[in-house]
């Protein structure tokens, strides 16, 4: 699988409307189903249906996000990143916003306020850029 096809499939997802713990394209989607619907999609992944509440990061320590993320995907620096690599910011006490990478500051990713699947930049936008972010990657040629 190439990180071309990976961006790719992320980009047809564009648009789809936010819906908590849906993935399914055009219909809805979640910051955390996205990128598990797209890695699955392209055959890096087997499907992961994880349980989470809405706000589990609000009220939560537990680092479960970067629990899933890790069984599939290793942490990168900021300057090995490469389109089709994920971003994870931290939202309240743990890391817990997701992001396909498409060239770095730009990402893919489904919010409730931009209502589902937006590009967004990870150095502008303040929703990010004010967060600490963690990176990974799930090929093998970093």
């Amino acid at each position: 699988m190439t990180r071309e096809e990976v961006v790719r499939e992320a980009l047809g997802w564009e648009g789809t409307p936010y819906h908590h713990r849906a993935r399914l394209r055009g219909v809805g989607v979640d910051c955390a189903m996205l990128p598990a619907a797209i890695y699955e999609a392209v055959g890096l992944i087997p499907r992961v249906e994880p349980d989470y509440s809405p706000q589990w990061m609000l009220h939560r320590d537990e680092e479960q996000f970067l629990g899933w993320i890790t069984r599939f995907a290793r942490e990168i620096p900021r300057g090995a990143v490469k389109p089709g690599d994920l971003a994870i910011w931290k939202y309240g006490r743990c890391y817990s916003h997701s992001a396909i990478v498409i060239d770095l500051p730009e990402v893919l990713h489904a919010v409730i306020r931009g209502g589902g699947v937006v590009r967004g930049n990870a150095d502008r936008d303040e929703e990010l850029r004010s967060r600490p972010v963690k990176f990974f990657t799930l090929f093998e040629d970093q």
